[in-house]
């Protein structure tokens, strides 16, 4: 596990146009390059990064001040970039900049949700 903390990820550049791999709640092609290919590492780093996103979505949605509510949001967005959970970061980015208004915490709510239900069914 200890090994999976140490990779260092880079984001897509491919962020503008859809690829068919950007239509899944991750981006399988960004994460098996990151990963190298390694689906047991691919694995592990999706299911961190689905306990991180859950931590950070309550975060998000506790009676926090703006600071707090800010730094939850910049950690799922940078958490999302790094696995190629595009939806997450886009959603987590507009709370970032944007405020956590009641739309903008439900479509987070909703992209991590379906991140996670994809991250369970790969884990099968």
């Amino acid at each position: 596990m200890a090994a999976a903390v140490n990779i260092a990820f880079t984001t897509p550049d491919h962020l503008n146009g859809l690829t068919p791999s950007q239509q899944r709640p991750i981006d399988l092609v960004h994460l098996a390059s990151q990963t190298k290919g390694d689906k047991a590492v691919e694995v592990e780093i999706l299911q961190m990064f689905a306990r991180q996103a859950r931590g950070c979505l309550v975060a998000l949605t506790a009676d926090r001040g703006k600071v707090e509510v800010k730094a939850a949001a910049n950690r799922l967005r940078n958490a999302a970039m790094a696995v190629g959970a595009l939806r997450v970061a886009a959603a987590a980015d507009l709370v970032e900049t944007k405020g956590a208004n009641a739309d903008a915490l439900a479509s987070v709510a909703a992209a991590v949700l379906e991140a996670e239900h994809f991250i369970l069914k790969l884990a099968r």
